[in-house]
């Protein structure tokens, strides 16, 4: 396999297991896939630093509220650097957010992620995230009737 596929297929990996964290709402296992120093915003998050504070204002408002979600890893557009060790990845996603009633609604959208990785064989790390809902999704998912 070439230098090009093998870092997409690592990448598409680290997409399919951090989909699995989300949608299983394990914060813990997410955790080591991001350095501490992470920067990331939202549909409705400015800027926020860290990877702890992503984790307590980003993630925990947000995982817990949705169902069935998966990055469509189909759609995966990758560029890295010359020496491999840094990375861009956009690509869109898809869920299942709830209204305050309980219905349900398609809930899209979108993510870009910059990583980096120590050497070409170490895993990669995730340092900044973008992950917006795309245009007319309901800003809110008030988490699935029991």
């Amino acid at each position: 396999m070439s230098a090009i596929a093998d870092d997409h297929a690592s990448i598409k990996a680290w997409f399919d297991t951090w989909s699995g964290y989300v949608a299983s709402v394990d914060y813990d296992s997410a955790r080591p896939m991001f350095a501490e120093d992470l920067v990331a915003f939202g549909t409705w998050m400015d800027i926020v630093e860290g990877r702890e504070v992503v984790i307590e204002k980003q993630w925990k408002s947000i995982w817990g509220t949705i169902n069935d979600f998966r990055f469509l890893t189909d759609t995966l557009q990758v560029r890295v650097s010359p020496d491999r060790l840094f990375a861009v990845a956009v690509l869109v996603w898809e869920s299942t957010g709830f209204h305050d009633n309980g219905d349900s609604y398609p809930r899209p959208g979108r993510g870009t992620v910059c990583m980096r990785r120590a050497g070409v064989d170490a895993s990669w790390m995730g340092i900044h995230t973008h992950l917006s809902l795309n245009r007319g999704v309901p800003q809110k998912s008030f988490g699935a009737p029991a």
